[in-house]
């Protein structure tokens, strides 16, 4: 039974946060969603008279987000699943990238992300009812040239979202870490923020792999739409996973990674139980 449900998603503007919010509305759902403009706010509650509401809100303004949820809450409650959806890519190689690109990338991905559930939460608890999607990237598994700092976020949301399912269980609210590979969207497109290079050293190894991504963006593999249609049958089922990918490149890429570290465990076991005692 796929009943109705209201949907808080962050970053509804552009991407999967758009695609999800659109299928869900298609689907008889409600969505509340965040933008960033006026403009963004009119487009989105545009998609539907009734079901689709807007709220104007960066997830880095921490001082807001209580009483931002508390509102929606008692106007447009109970919100039955939190999508945290908003964040941005970014790429650079990390000697060249600076202090502050690194904070910002946090502060976004992971500190919005954050703050947004711990909103939530106390709501959920009290229904002992709620769903946490929190958007994380095959980059929270895998890692490759150029996205230290994101593959960084993805990995602190990763094991975020991990803990939180083991506490928040007791209490019959799921959390789901969504991890998708390479997918149409703007994220290695507008959305990218990429350091300038500086060091050329670094020239033969990484400026292949930034004209390649620059290249594929918007012939991915991934469709935004096909990734929605995914997420609402995560969110329909009664026995949601705590981690799912999206897209066949994910699965090979990150089922590859955890082989090879299953090998390197055993190729070390000896030295690894050699500090027992």
């Amino acid at each position: 039974m796929n009943s109705r449900k209201t949907l808080f998603i962050t970053g509804v503007s552009s991407g999967l946060g758009n695609a999800l919010a659109q299928e869900a509305l298609a689907a008889g759902h409600r969505v509340i969603g965040t933008v960033r403009s006026e403009a963004a706010l009119q487009a989105f509650q545009a998609l539907s008279a009734d079901r689709a509401h807007g709220v104007i809100l960066d997830v880095t303004d921490f001082t807001r987000i209580d009483s931002v949820v508390a509102a929606i809450e008692a106007s447009h409650g109970p919100v039955d699943v939190l999508v945290n959806n908003a964040g941005y890519g970014h790429e650079g190689i990390f000697e060249e990238s600076p202090l502050a690109q690194m904070r910002h990338q946090l502060e976004v991905n992971v500190f919005g992300a954050v703050a947004v559930t711990k909103a939530f939460v106390p709501y959920f608890r009290k229904r002992r009812a709620g769903h946490i999607l929190n958007i994380t990237s095959m980059g929270g598994t895998i890692t490759m040239p150029g996205i230290a700092y994101y593959c960084a976020s993805k990995f602190a949301l990763e094991g975020i979202s991990d803990t939180l399912s083991q506490e928040l269980r007791p209490f019959n609210i799921f959390v789901t870490a969504v991890a998708p590979g390479s997918f149409r969207t703007d994220w290695a497109g507008r959305s990218m923020q990429r350091t300038p290079r500086s060091i050329a050293d670094y020239d033969a190894s990484f400026d292949p792999v930034r004209k390649a991504r620059e290249e594929k963006n918007g012939k991915q593999l991934g469709n935004p739409q096909k990734a929605a249609q995914a997420m609402l049958q995560v969110i329909a089922s009664p026995t949601p996973p705590a981690h799912l990918l999206l897209g066949s490149d994910a699965l090979s890429l990150v089922r590859d990674k955890l082989n090879r570290a299953a090998s390197e465990i055993d190729q070390w076991e000896a030295l690894t139980r050699s500090t027992d005692g």
